[in-house]
């Protein structure tokens, strides 16, 4: 009953005591009895053969794979507390209601020159995941591999073993598909943790693909054999919940005694014996402990934490961290090549009101208590478009399509979430709400830029290890940036003049947006009125990557190496999406829970997927 008492107040709903507790309990004797697997140690033994620091998407994968040796011992951190004690993680609708919360780290970039004008102090949102499942839990689930030529892109540029055809059997190894049409492709895995099922919902996704059929875009399996098209989502659900690897890989396995998970377990320094690494030093319950490592620890705490982890612990930029008065263990260019995607959010009218589904009510609400189905079973992301320009290998732009009613409820959430200057913020929810017509459908599209020319930094605040570190991701600093995001909205434009857009009173006039000041002064739809809206406007995928650069040995740029072992230092390797070259063509989950597979075989010395690259060797 507290479960789903919580679940309602925190997703803003008030319902008539009586029936929500008929409906609550129900649920509760069905569906809410808990679970006998234990949900993490709380003391450590003094030295495990492997630490794992982190169990983000990333963490929770390499945990299980490596635990699945009985004579192998793991211990496994994770700052955050349980996703079990936040039943919000579970719901599909929820992902904004996770930001800024007790979950999330809530961080806030530095102040940007050339974006993020729109919001306080010039600094854009970062929600990045603080519990078991990292970003996994409270992200919005869509599965999406990347493009072939991005990990060809790697292995070219000295990322030995990292090229398309050697990674694609980790991505089967781990998936288990649910989309009919696509359990018989070589390129899909069947039996594997991961779930991936169908994420259409509304009437509304026919409407997607007729118009991006009319500008000569067809259906595709974006993570089969070719990615650019039309591509009806793909996401991590099963059973109308949240499907992270916390979820699909962890909690299966901790039971295991070779296994030890510890929350809410803050690591402050990785210790180190002139350059090989011994242990960490962690703090939990305002206590400070050590364990130490016989084989290796290995980072997986994300791009922002794993290079701040770095810095602290001496290994890092030489001038930065004399400058905060850390001895030099490795002058390495850990934090430097941050790379992120950033998009542009636009909205368009449905006369035909076919996402007013989407709105919560207390119908859909009982029916996600009772049966798990329903509106608040899915994320409502329902298509993405991944378009190439001619002269490149993989795409430059990805449209995604999120099918959910333009509601005063929503749009204040939005408002809260996104950090907007306190003087727009207040003018732009009184004009919203005289602005907006209820009885006319929205839904949203997403012009997100996928390869970033721009490059940011992570940087020590301090010494302090509980200060945040300085996140600047230079948005929009190189000029060619803004050029493929206004060659993204011109692509939009002419799918809202399509005849299916037009079919449901959608047009190009729609996204004037008159509630988003200063840009609502300039002429619309004007060149000058689309730089304004990103200068202000443009926003985080949620999809940082690249902060410890891989690359061959001798890469300067580099901080890991092919096999993901820092540069210079014995017995320390990272194993998430930190590691990435440059970011890939797409959501990032996905590639990240493929990095965490083969690093467990490059950890171990074997070859879990050679039955695998028997099938896909000719793809």
């Amino acid at each position: 009953y507290r479960i789903d008492v919580v679940l309602l107040q925190t997703m803003g709903w008030r319902w008539p005591v009586l029936t929500v507790s008929c409906a609550v309990f129900i649920y509760y004797y069905i569906y809410s009895r808990s679970d006998p697997r234990v949900s993490g140690h709380v003391s450590a033994n003094s030295s495990y053969d492997y630490i794992i620091v982190g169990a983000g998407t990333a963490g929770c994968v390499l945990a299980t794979r490596l635990s699945e040796y009985p004579d192998i011992s793991v211990l496994l951190l994770e700052a955050g507390g349980s996703e079990e004690d936040n039943p919000v993680i579970r719901v599909p609708f929820a992902a904004l209601e996770l930001q800024n919360s007790e979950v999330d780290w809530a961080y806030r970039t530095e102040p940007q020159q050339k974006a993020c004008l729109g919001m306080d102090k010039q600094r854009c949102a970062w929600p990045r995941g603080k519990v078991l499942g990292g970003s996994g839990s409270i992200n919005n689930l869509i599965y999406v591999r990347g493009n072939r030529h991005d990990y060809d892109g790697w292995a070219r540029e000295g990322c030995e073993g990292w090229s398309y055809k050697e990674v694609l059997p980790y991505f089967i190894k781990s998936e288990d598909i649910q989309i009919p049409e696509f359990r018989n492709s070589a390129y899909r895995g069947k039996g594997g943790p991961l779930p991936v099922k169908d994420g259409t919902v509304t009437p509304l996704a026919d409407i997607y693909r007729q118009a991006m059929e009319e500008l000569g875009y067809t259906v595709t399996d974006c993570n089969g054999r070719t990615q650019t098209g039309y591509c009806p989502t793909q996401e991590n659900v099963m059973g109308g919940e949240r499907w992270s690897t916390a979820r699909a890989f962890l909690r299966p396995a901790m039971n295991r005694p070779n296994l030890h998970v510890i929350m809410n377990a803050h690591v402050t320094k990785i210790l180190t014996d002139e350059k090989t690494v011994t242990g960490v030093s962690f703090i939990k319950d305002n206590i400070k402990h050590t364990v130490r490592a016989t084989k290796e620890v290995v980072l997986t705490a994300g791009a922002i934490n794993n290079p701040q982890l770095l810095m602290l612990s001496g290994i890092g930029p030489k001038k930065h961290l004399q400058q905060m008065n850390i001895p030099v263990v490795a002058d390495l260019p850990v934090g430097d090549n941050l790379q992120d995607h950033i998009l542009m959010g636009v909205t368009f009218n449905d006369r035909t009101n076919s996402a007013g589904a989407a709105l919560p009510s207390l119908a859909t609400m009982l029916q996600y208590l009772i049966f798990r189905s329903g509106t608040l079973s899915e994320p409502h992301l329902e298509a993405s478009v991944f378009i190439k320009d001619d002269d490149s290998q993989f795409p430059s732009t990805q449209f995604t399509f999120y099918s959910i009613q333009n509601h005063p409820e929503l749009i204040d959430k939005f408002i809260k979430l996104t950090n907007l200057d306190p003087k727009i913020r207040d003018g732009m929810r009184e004009r919203f709400q005289k602005s907006i017509n209820t009885d006319i459908g929205t839904f949203f599209i997403e012009n997100i830029l996928l390869h970033p020319k721009s490059r940011g930094t992570i940087r020590l605040q301090s010494a302090d290890p509980f200060d945040p570190p300085l996140i600047d991701p230079n948005y929009l600093d190189h000029p060619d940036d803004a050029k493929v995001l206004l060659k993204g909205i011109d692509t939009m434009m002419k799918i809202a003049n399509t005849t299916a857009f037009r079919s449901i009173g959608a047009s190009p006039n729609d996204p004037s947006d008159e509630y988003l000041p200063p840009c609502n002064e300039l002429p619309f739809p004007s060149k000058e009125y689309w730089v304004c809206r990103m200068a202000h406007y443009a926003y985080t995928v949620y999809h940082p990557t690249s902060t410890c650069k891989m690359g061959a040995a001798n890469d300067v740029t580099a901080v890991v190496d092919p096999q993901l072992r820092v540069i210079g230092i014995k017995n320390l390797r990272v194993a998430d999406a930190s590691v990435m070259r440059n970011i890939p063509s797409g959501n990032t989950n996905a590639p990240t829970i493929m990095i965490a597979e083969k690093a467990a075989d490059l950890i171990l010395g074997v070859d879990s997927v050679k039955h695998i690259r028997k099938v896909t060797e000719n793809l």
